[in-house]
């Protein structure tokens, strides 16, 4: 089998009624199921002429394909419902932009989505944001094993009210070691202590820095270890954080290098998507779009996402 490429994803994929074939043999993987009542009791309504378009109510004509429930009788899309539903721009283009963001390590920025699909600055923005929520949709199952915890800074920094953490957003952020990565936004450094019990199943063993934020975990997993970073120590026999600070340091670099401003305000679903590329980081591009994609369930509406 080929490898899958933004160049194989363009030959296969020419027009939007492909488009919408590839999403559903991705997200339904062969058995569709109807967006409102679940029932796989559904069959597609195939265009009068026989070609890939079909009238829209103003009369223009649409590659959509529509499918129909026997059990509610309501028409649906591999789109309805979730966070492409109402979309305007080219199931196309969201197809190839999806690739791009799970394959590239250190993100894809809004204004270079503009420039390479056409879109105005905001529809580039919006689209991005609901591709990060659908990579933020996993189970949520806790993490276990051996894990590492430690809390970084992130947000834009107000001028003219100095420098520090102060100006900035606590995250708070679970490593597996081998394995996945959890990462939260926090009101407070505080939180810390609580997000990483809320992450981990109670026979977890947790390493994580010298701070006093981390003094009460004993109680709560069933090891925890530190190391000193004020002297220096960077590992003490088992204990170490370096996979966290890894996780950190590819962060920091995609934030300044690709992003350069990430608000507060949505700081989580950025941390989301570099979860989703660094717990899935063994599997193929193509698999991991596969994977996101079969958990976009949600729509994120313009005006939610800017808080009116």
């Amino acid at each position: 089998m080929s490898k899958t490429t933004i160049a194989s994803l363009s030959r296969d994929i020419q027009t939007e009624a492909q488009a919408y074939e590839y999403l559903e043999r991705l997200r339904w993987d062969g058995r569709p199921a109807c967006a409102h009542c679940g029932s796989e009791n559904v069959y597609y309504i195939a265009p009068i002429d026989g070609s890939a378009s079909r009238k829209t109510r103003t009369g223009a004509l649409s590659e959509r394909r529509v499918w129909r429930c026997r059990g509610c009788n309501k028409q649906f899309s591999v789109l309805t419902g979730t966070v492409m539903h109402g979309t305007k721009v080219s199931v196309r283009t969201w197809v190839m932009v999806w690739f791009e963001m799970c394959a590239s390590k250190n993100g894809v920025a809004a204004r270079e989505v503009e420039r390479k699909y056409g879109l105005c600055p905001r529809t580039a923005w919006h689209l991005l944001h609901r591709i990060r929520t659908a990579m933020g949709n996993d189970d949520g199952a806790a993490l276990s094993g051996i894990v590492e915890a430690d809390e970084m800074y992130i947000g834009k920094h107000h001028k003219g009210r100095g420098s520090g953490p102060k100006d900035k957003v606590p995250v708070v952020t679970v490593v597996e070691r081998g394995g996945r990565a959890r990462s939260v936004v926090a009101r407070t450094n505080v939180e810390a202590p609580m997000i990483v019990v809320d992450s981990v199943t109670p026979d977890t063993t947790v390493y994580t820095d010298e701070s006093r934020l981390y003094f009460d975990l004993d109680a709560y997993v069933a090891k925890h270890g530190t190391v000193n970073h004020s002297k220096k120590q960077w590992r003490r026999g088992e204990a170490c954080t370096n996979t966290v600070e890894g996780f950190f340091g590819q962060v920091r670099r995609s934030l300044s290098g690709t992003h350069h401003r990430v608000t507060n305000k949505h700081a989580q679903r950025y941390l989301s998507e570099f979860d989703c590329r660094y717990s899935t980081r063994g599997d193929t591009d193509a698999d991991r779009m596969a994977m996101v994609l079969r958990q976009m369930d949600g729509p994120l509406p313009y005006r939610s996402l800017i808080g009116r």
